[in-house]
């Protein structure tokens, strides 16, 4: 659920169908968001929206809100925090939310947290929801919800701590603990959704809203 930010050879920019076309914000700090749209050619300025996304979380839990809703929120509050600074700008946040057995998972906080999401999502299915939202001059714009499914093979201690030792710190990085595009590829049995969807960002949805709209190319 996460894409190197390190690729050495990303795409070129293509540039938007009206040189007056908004500058593009990704309202995160996530590099692998970032690189998604940067591989996909598409210019966009990456600024944390600065959202406490735990008591976020907490506060709409409490009120009964699922995931799907959850999401949403929360892409929709990063793109407002963004607008509000950006004047014009095109501000596009972004939610990825894991559910398993009615459980949900936040990014483990170091190696052994890791290692019991892993335990909890092994021989499981589990949903990924991702939301996006674009937000301009502090109106909502357009927003996508997309999930997939994913069923986790059965692991093994050994096999989860080899798995972490191989890939480390880059665990820490998704609610998962894997990168599908990686390493993680050997922890399923079957995927069902977009691929874009896996990794956090609906991206085909979002470059058909940018492009209708005279943002990007056509």
């Amino acid at each position: 659920m996460s894409l190197s930010a390190s690729d050495p050879s990303p795409a070129p920019v293509i540039g938007a169908s009206d040189p007056a076309a908004p500058r593009l914000i990704l309202a995160s700090a996530s590099r692998s968001r970032a690189a998604v749209l940067r591989q996909a050619g598409l210019a966009a300025l990456s600024e944390p929206a600065q959202v406490d996304e735990a008591e976020v979380k907490a506060g709409l839990k409490a009120e009964g809100a699922g995931a799907r809703e959850i999401a949403e929120a929360l892409a929709e509050l990063k793109a407002q925090k963004v607008s509000r600074r950006r004047p014009g700008a095109i501000a596009i946040g972004a939610d990825q939310m894991l559910e398993c057995e009615k459980v949900w998972f936040d990014k483990p906080i170091d190696l052994e947290q890791a290692a019991a999401h892993l335990r909890a999502l092994s021989g499981q299915t589990h949903r990924l929801i991702s939301a996006v939202c674009v937000v301009r001059d502090g109106v909502r714009l357009w927003h996508h919800i997309a999930e997939a499914r994913l069923t986790m093979r059965p692991l093994s201690e050994d096999f989860i701590a080899d798995y972490l030792t191989a890939v480390g710190p880059a665990a820490l990085s998704s609610v998962g603990a894997y990168q599908l595009e990686g390493l993680g590829a050997q922890l399923f049995t079957r995927v069902e959704g977009d691929y874009f969807t896996i990794l956090g960002l609906p991206l085909l949805p979002l470059m058909d809203f940018l492009r209708n709209h005279g943002v990007i190319a056509t």
